[in-house]
C-alpha cells in the first residue's frame, strides 16, 4: 500500500502500489467546478494515468490551472492533427503559435488543391466523432531510435530533428488509435473531456480556439490582433528564408558551427528593424501639418523596453534628432501609497500605480517649452526624489516615455494624439518545438525574467515564478488591450535565445528546491531548455536587447 496526501483536501488516503491518479480522485472529496485534467504529483506536473508505487503528495488541477491548460489545449492539438490525417491521409499539420486565444495552424492536404469550408467541416465532424468516442491516447516509452523510425516512416522530419538533437536515451510518444505523436508535456486519459473548442478559417490558415482559461466550459472570446499577426508573418518568412522553422533546424545549424551566424543575422534583423522605426519617427517629426513631438514605448514584462529606448535614442541621433527620455518608474507613488493585491500584497503593475496627473503635467509643461524638475524612484526606500534631472526640449528634440502603461489612453490623454508615435515591444516567438508542439507565448520573458532578477540579486528564482501569475494577470488588463493601438510592433524574441539562455537558467532553476510548489514550473522550464542544443554567449554583442538579462550590457 502507498500512502496519497492530497493538497486539495489536506488530507491522506492508503491505495494499493500502482493505482493510477484517475482511481485515486473519487476518494478525495472537494469542490470540482470544473473536470479534472491532471495533477501534480511531489510538485511535478503528471497525467491522470500515473501510477502510484510510492507515498506522494498529489495536488489535482482543472483548466484553470496553467498545467491544467496546457494538458488540455496540448491534447486537442492532437486530436485536430488526428482528425485531419483521419480525413487526408497525407496532409501536413502545423501548429503555428498561440494568437487570438487559439492556435494558428495551416492545413496542407497534401494534394496541391487549398483548404475549403467543407474540407474544415469533415475535420470538425471528425474531431466530434473521436472526443464522443472517448478514444484513450496512450503513452509509449521507447528508445530514441525506435521512435525516431516511428516518426521518420511517417515523413514526421521535424519531430525527428527534435528528437535526434535531444540527446535522450528512451523518449515517450502518444498514439490515438492507431495515429503516433510526439508531445513534450503529458496529455489526457481520454478525448471525451475536449467539449469545448472551436475550428475557423483565419487569415490563410485556420485558428483552433480554446476554453475561456476562467470559465472553461465556454470558448475564450476572440480578439483580433492583425498587427501582432503581421510580426509573426514577417519573422516566419525570415524563418523560412534561412531553412529554420523549428528547434531541430536551429539546433542542427548550432551543432554545425554556425551559432554565430545565426546571432549576428538576429542582430542585424532587430537592428534594422530600429533603423526602420528611426527613420519613420524622422519623417513624421518633420510634418509640417502633425509633427510627432512624443514617442510612447511600452511591452510586457521582460520584453527589453529599456534597452530597446536607449538603442532607438542612438538610431534618432542618427537622424539629426535629440531625444530626452524618462520612464514611468519615476513617477511612481509613494510605496505606501501603492494600491494592492487581494491577498495584501503591493499592486506593482496596477495603473495607479503611477502618479499619472502629475506624469501627464510635467509632459504639457515640457511641450510647451519649459523646463521640468524630473523625479527619480528610488526602489529601495519606496520614495520619489528629486537629485537634480532636469529636461527642457529644445529645438530638434523630441520626448520619449519608457514604461509598462506609456500606452494607456489615460496616460497623455491631454496630449494630442496627432503628436504620438507609439512602439510596443513584444517577444513573439515565431519558430516551434516541433509542427505539433507549440512554444509557450511567455516563456521567453519569464526565463530572462529569472535571470536577469537572479543576478541583480532583486529576486531568488522562486520568488519570479511565484510572482508570474500576477505579473500575467496584469499584463492581461493594463498592458495588451493598448497592443494593436501601437504604430509599431517591435519583435524582441531572439531566434536562438533559448539556445543561449539555456546555460545561464538551468543552473539558476536548480536554486529551487523539490518541495515547494514552483517547482513544477521549474520541472517544466527545465524539460523545455533541454531540447536546445546549448550556445555560448560569446558572440552576443554587448549592445544586444539579451545582454540586459543574462549580463554585460554596454547600454
Amino acid at each position: 500500500m502507498v500512502k496519497i496526501f492530497c493538497v486539495n483536501t489536506q488530507t491522506s488516503a492508503m491505495f494499493p502500489e500502482g493505482t493510477t491518479l484517475m482511481d485515486m480522485l473519487p476518494a478525495f472529496e472537494f469542490e470540482k467546478p470544473y473536470p479534472i485534467l491532471c495533477a501534480k504529483v511531489n510538485n511535478v506536473s503528471q497525467g491522470l494515468k500515473y501510477r502510484a508505487f510510492n507515498s506522494r503528495q498529489v495536488e489535482f488541477l482543472d483548466y484553470t490551472s496553467y498545467l491544467g491548460r496546457s494538458v488540455y489545449c496540448n491534447s486537442l492539438c492532437f486530436l485536430l492533427c488526428k482528425a485531419a490525417r483521419d480525413v487526408f491521409p497525407d496532409c501536413r499539420v502545423i501548429l503555428r503559435r498561440p494568437i487570438s486565444k487559439g492556435y494558428f495552424c495551416s492545413i496542407d492536404k497534401g494534394d496541391g488543391t487549398e483548404m475549403t469550408a467543407d474540407d474544415l467541416a469533415r475535420i470538425k465532424e471528425r474531431m466530434t466523432a473521436l472526443v464522443e468516442a472517448d478514444v484513450p491516447f496512450r503513452r509509449h516509452e521507447v528508445l530514441l531510435e525506435e521512435a525516431i523510425d516511428i516518426f521518420r516512416k511517417l515523413g514526421y522530419d521535424d519531430k525527428v530533428k527534435l528528437l535526434e538533437t535531444s540527446g535522450d536515451v528512451y523518449v515517450n510518444y502518444y498514439t490515438l488509435e492507431d495515429t503516433p505523436d510526439y508531445y513534450y508535456e503529458a496529455l489526457l486519459p481520454g478525448t471525451a473531456p475536449l467539449k469545448v473548442w472551436s475550428l475557423e478559417m483565419y487569415r490563410g490558415g485556420m485558428l483552433l480556439r480554446v476554453p475561456n482559461r476562467h470559465n472553461p466550459e465556454e470558448l475564450a472570446p476572440f480578439v483580433e490582433q492583425p498587427k501582432t499577426f503581421d510580426v509573426f508573418a514577417e519573422n516566419l518568412k525570415w524563418n523560412r528564408i534561412m531553412g529554420l522553422e523549428n528547434v531541430g533546424d536551429v539546433n542542427l545549424a548550432c551543432q554545425r558551427g554556425e551559432a554565430s551566424d545565426l546571432i549576428k543575422i538576429a542582430e542585424a534583423l532587430q537592428e534594422k528593424k530600429i533603423v526602420q522605426i528611426a527613420e519613420e519617427i524622422e519623417r513624421r517629426v518633420n510634418d509640417p501639418e502633425n509633427p510627432v513631438r512624443l514617442v510612447l514605448i511600452t511591452g510586457p514584462s521582460s520584453s527589453g523596453k529599456s534597452t530597446f529606448c536607449k538603442r532607438l535614442s542612438i538610431q534618432l541621433k542618427a537622424c539629426g534628432i535629440r531625444p530626452i527620455s524618462f520612464s514611468t518608474d519615476d513617477y511612481f507613488v509613494n510605496r505606501l501609497d501603492t494600491p494592492r493585491l487581494p491577498n495584501g500584497e503591493f499592486d506593482f503593475d496596477n495603473f495607479e500605480t503611477v502618479d499619472h496627473r502629475y506624469l501627464q503635467s510635467d509632459v504639457l509643461k515640457l511641450l510647451a517649452g519649459e523646463t521640468v524638475d524630473v523625479p527619480e524612484y528610488n526602489f529601495v526606500t519606496g520614495l520619489r526624489e528629486f537629485n537634480g534631472k532636469k529636461l527642457k526640449l529644445e529645438p530638434g528634440s523630441i520626448l520619449i516615455i519608457e514604461g509598462i502603461h506609456a500606452l494607456n489612453p489615460r496616460l497623455t490623454d491631454q496630449v494630442d494624439d496627432a503628436c504620438k508615435y507609439r512602439i510596443f515591444i513584444n517577444t513573439i516567438t515565431s519558430i516551434s518545438l516541433d509542427n505539433h508542439n507549440c512554444i509557450p507565448t511567455s516563456d521567453n520573458r519569464l526565463l530572462r525574467r529569472i535571470v536577469r532578477d537572479f543576478n541583480k540579486g532583486a529576486f531568488t528564482a522562486r520568488e519570479s515564478i511565484m510572482h508570474w501569475p500576477n505579473v500575467r494577470r496584469s499584463e492581461v488588463q493594463w498592458i495588451y488591450p493598448y497592443q494593436e493601438n501601437a504604430d509599431v510592433l517591435f519583435n524582441s524574441a531572439y531566434l536562438v535565445e533559448f539556445a543561449v539562455v539555456r546555460a545561464h537558467a538551468e543552473k539558476i532553476l536548480m536554486t529551487v528546491p523539490k518541495n515547494c510548489p514552483e517547482y513544477s514550473e521549474v520541472h517544466r522550464l527545465k524539460k523545455f531548455l533541454s531540447y536546445f542544443t546549448p550556445v555560448s554567449d560569446k558572440e552576443v554583442p554587448s549592445t544586444s536587447l539579451l545582454r540586459s538579462f543574462i549580463g554585460g550590457s554596454s547600454l
